[in-house]
């Protein structure tokens, strides 16, 4: 019910094109689940038979509309990293870079939790994803084609918007930019990702000295903790918990609030760590720290006390060390033991990509379609 993952890739899906307008936003319980599984289940006998193939749909364009929707709706980080993975399975380039440029000129105009207030059902019975994508008509290409035959500005040409609370103008926004937003610096050379919507405003230009858990376990041991030396202006880290580190990038990156910080009315602190978060959470989480800690990240250098700065505004995230200083700790670091030997774990291990390049195996990703060769 609210704009988590399965909800954004929703959307994200029929932006892109591979879903019947509407589709993404129609509440489980509503007659028109049922009258879209039908008219879904014809819609793909007719594709088979016309030879309509998702590369005849899915183009740079198509992926540009479904990132603008992204940011439009402040939707889950998880959605970066599936559309990279989509994208490089269609041999199409979509770097972290594209997403940032994308969410600085994109409004947040629809208020769903967790950026905002109201729930999908809200959104659905506001004019749903059909008035979405028209009331973003400006910034998205409505030429694209999509599995209808038809082209996306087609499908969504008589929707309306019937709660302007929920979907609003592009003219006063929720936000003037998007949901999210990509960090570099010395800490994320590769990238790392942040919700600014759902993040307080007064951590998004934040120095505070690191609180440093070496993985999951040892952040559930401590956490609570009534002697844990921790303050609001503290940075949580948590390492070792990427697609390699955390053997599939667990959801780990909202890290908890210290008990001790709870009982003392604290509801967020900046926390940083190479592992993803549901689309549900919320608060000052970077994510998707890349390159990981397990592959000696930067983030595998940083020890408690080090002082880090999150700069939105700059997009930058830094620990304050110079490169002297970061370059000795690498010379001292020994890689983690490899989890896996042999099977499947050692496939996994050998082959996945990192988080700015999708988390897919690199076997995988594709070449960008060509003409289909004569035949004589």
């Amino acid at each position: 019910m609210t704009m988590g993952t399965a909800s954004t890739m929703a959307c994200v899906t029929e932006a892109l094109g591979l879903t019947l307008p509407g589709a993404a936003s129609i509440p489980a319980a509503d007659s028109n689940h049922p009258r879209l599984a039908s008219d879904s289940g014809r819609r793909i006998v007719e594709m088979v038979w016309e030879d309509l193939k998702p590369r005849d749909v899915l183009s740079a364009a198509s992926f540009d509309n479904a990132v603008t929707v992204l940011n439009a709706v402040g939707g889950s980080t998880n959605a970066i990293i599936h559309l990279i993975a989509m994208a490089g399975r269609c041999g199409i380039d979509l770097p972290l870079s594209r997403f940032d440029e994308i969410s600085r000129r994109t409004p947040l105009i629809v208020n769903l939790r967790p950026s905002g207030k109201y729930l999908m059902e809200d959104f659905h019975y506001a004019g749903g994803s059909r008035a979405l994508i028209q009331a973003l008509a400006r910034y998205l290409d409505m030429n694209c084609k999509t599995v209808t035959g038809a082209s996306l500005g087609a499908g969504v040409a008589d929707a309306k918007v019937f709660n302007p609370d929920v979907i609003l103008d592009v003219e006063t926004p929720l936000k003037p930019d998007g949901g999210l937003a990509v960090l570099h610096g010395n800490l994320a050379p590769n990238g790392a990702v942040i919700k600014p919507a759902a993040a307080e405003a007064d951590l998004l230009a934040h120095t505070g000295p690191a609180l440093v858990f070496d993985n999951y376990d040892d952040m559930a041991a401590r956490i609570d903790d009534p002697n844990l030396d921790v303050t609001r202006d503290s940075v949580l880290v948590l390492r070792n918990a990427g697609p390699i580190g955390g053997a599939g990038m667990p959801e780990w990156g909202m890290l908890p609030i210290p008990k001790k910080l709870l009982q003392q009315g604290v509801r967020d602190l900046v926390r940083l760590s190479d592992a993803r978060m549901s689309g549900t959470s919320y608060g000052t989480c970077v994510l998707h720290v890349a390159p990981e800690a397990a592959v000696g990240g930067p983030l595998a250098l940083i020890r408690t006390g080090d002082l880090i700065r999150l700069d939105l505004a700059e997009r930058r995230i830094e620990v304050l060390l110079d490169d002297a200083e970061l370059t000795r700790r690498r010379a001292a670091w020994q890689a983690p033991a490899r989890k896996y030997a042999r099977g499947y774990g050692e496939l996994f291990l050998r082959h996945i990509t990192q988080a700015d390049r999708g988390c897919d195996f690199d076997f995988l990703e594709g070449t960008a379609p060509t003409a289909e060769p004569e035949i004589h």
